[in-house]
């Protein structure tokens, strides 16, 4: 591999004009910043320039397709993606660097501290409702999103799988009401993806076990209670997107 490796810092956003510029500001020590904006009408734009990034925009209505516009856009060896409510560390930087030095084309699992307000909570994310690690670092042409889902999108992966230490610090959610607008939101656009697939909806009673099941995982297997009320609310959290997005779906078929 080659010493001069060039990072490539990636945000996708949409109208993050109140978070862009701390989130910005954590990234300067990449050799490259590319801002990807998605039908955004704030100030993300002249945020954007100031700190020296090439900016794009554009409109589009699966997450894969921006995304994926972003990572073409980079012209690195090595893509960090970042979301605008994420802060990238210089000890992040510093692993990064010495890390991508003499490894192979791959990717690398970077872990989440995830804060509601300004509270670290570390325990109870996972699947739909938080991650606790995400493969936000990976050499150019070794991740693609895919354009099956207008949230949550999997993605395709190839090349040798890594983990670094350091941590990305990810701002999820101001307050109780920032979680429930996100959950709003989420089981909206999961109702979509769910009414488009050519499946009968699951039985009522089936759909609450599931919902069920998702809460215990959070709370215990994932460890939550060890968050006490918050942990406890992540858990509900959690349980409700699988319910909601069910109810809504059938909702949505039922009009048709």
């Amino acid at each position: 591999m080659k010493n001069n490796i060039k990072i490539s810092a990636l945000v996708v956003a949409h109208n993050e004009q109140d978070k862009l510029a701390s989130c910005l500001k954590k990234l300067i020590f990449a050799d490259e910043l590319v801002v990807v904006l998605d039908k955004t009408n704030d100030k993300s734009d002249i945020i954007a320039k100031k700190f020296g990034a090439r900016v794009f925009k554009g409109n589009w209505n699966i997450e894969a397709n921006r995304r994926n516009f972003g990572i073409k856009k980079c012209t690195g060896d090595w893509i960090l993606e970042v979301d605008a409510d994420e802060h990238v560390s210089k000890e992040l930087f510093n692993e990064i660097r010495q890390k991508t030095k003499n490894t192979e084309p791959g990717y690398f699992l970077i872990p989440f501290d995830n804060y509601i307000g300004k509270r670290k909570i570390r325990y109870g994310w996972g699947a739909s409702w938080g991650v606790s690690a995400a493969p936000r670092l990976h050499f150019k042409g070794c991740k693609i999103w895919e354009k099956r889902n207008l949230i949550h999108p999997s993605i395709s992966l190839s090349g040798k799988k890594m983990w670094l230490k350091s941590r990305i610090k990810h701002y999820v959610d101001e307050d109780i009401n920032d979680m429930i607008l996100r959950l709003i939101r989420y089981t909206d656009l999961k109702a979509i993806d769910l009414a488009k697939q050519n499946k009968n909806m699951p039985h009522f009673l089936i759909i609450i076990r599931k919902g069920i099941t998702r809460f215990f995982k959070c709370f215990i297997s994932r460890k939550g209670y060890k968050e006490g009320k918050w942990g406890f609310i992540i858990a509900i959290m959690a349980s409700l997107y699988i319910i909601l997005s069910y109810m809504k779906a059938s909702e949505i078929k039922e009009k048709k």
